[in-house]
């Protein structure tokens, strides 16, 4: 079965290569060693907390790259991520597809990310995977390039995202995920909410239904409120046999930060409630 999937695969990305006239050869032998292979991957909107989902991950021992920054981002995809996160994710919006030739540029620039972030010798036979939190924009497509990729998928309410400082995801990516409407009508923090529950509700479906055993959908605040619980979902996610009480003592701190939307003014939260309602809803967030 893992013969044929991988053969579908590759039968997939060598169609793109030639149509588009693009992909090299050495970039079709690549593919076939992802399409093998079951690497983690850590997402989020900005800001969620994954630096600690990443933590375990190498405790368990995963090879996540040594060219990360202090939140343990692998650096090699940033600059994959800026070019392709619109793209694609308008695409999926609006229902059409990307054309051969951006199909098989998007592969191209992916595998190339992932060369460098680990080289394929390295990756063989280890357990390897990366965190970048703008995994999230492009799951469908790396579920595509790898049936066996296990994502998992942190959620933080979307009230304090809304009220972070850091809003880089909706500077950068606000115009493909929002319509001109909401960008235009709603204030910065409103904006912010909307782009947590449509790129959060649209991996949720995904994962939940395209992906059933392979993604795990964990809430930062269950992280911090209950670690133990939480980060044995975490390894038996992974299969892994790790201190699970160590790492939760050692590793989880609740930020101050946490809860921070009930400091704001009752009628900023209410906008952020019938804003974001859907998501708040989906993922277990109690309205004020």
């Amino acid at each position: 079965m893992q013969e044929t999937r991988s053969s579908a695969c590759f039968s997939s990305i060598s169609g793109n290569c030639r149509r588009a006239g693009y992909c090299s050869a050495a970039f079709a032998v690549a593919s076939v060693g992802v399409a093998q292979s079951a690497p983690i991957v850590i997402g989020a909107t900005g800001g969620s907390g994954t630096r600690v989902l990443a933590r375990i991950a190498r405790l368990a021992g995963y090879n996540l790259g040594s060219n990360v920054n202090s939140a343990e981002d692998a650096l090699e995809f940033y600059t994959f991520f800026d070019v392709w996160v619109d793209r694609f994710f308008s695409a999926q919006q609006s229902g059409k597809t990307l054309t051969p030739w951006e199909s098989a540029r998007l592969m191209e620039n992916f595998y190339a990310a992932l060369a460098r972030h680990i080289p394929e010798a390295e990756r063989r036979g280890t357990l390897w995977g990366w965190k970048a939190p703008r995994s999230i924009y492009l799951l469908p497509f790396l579920h595509g390039e790898c049936a066996h990729l296990k994502f998992i998928h942190l959620i933080r309410d979307g009230r304090d995202m809304a009220l972070s400082s850091n809003q880089n995801q909706l500077r950068k990516h606000g115009a493909a995920v929002l319509s001109w409407r909401e960008r235009l009508l709603n204030s910065t923090a409103e904006r912010s909410i909307l782009l947590w529950q449509k790129v959060n509700l649209r991996a949720a479906d995904f994962g939940e239904f395209q992906m059933p055993q392979n993604y795990l959908c964990v809430r930062f605040e269950d992280l911090c409120r209950e670690p133990i619980e939480t980060v044995t979902r975490i390894a038996n996610f992974l299969e892994a046999k790790i201190d699970i009480e160590t790492i939760a003592r050692n590793e989880i701190t609740p930020p101050q930060t946490l809860g921070r939307w009930r400091d704001r003014s009752p009628r900023l939260i209410a906008k952020l409630e019938r804003a974001g309602a859907e998501g708040l809803r989906r993922f277990g967030y109690s309205p004020s």
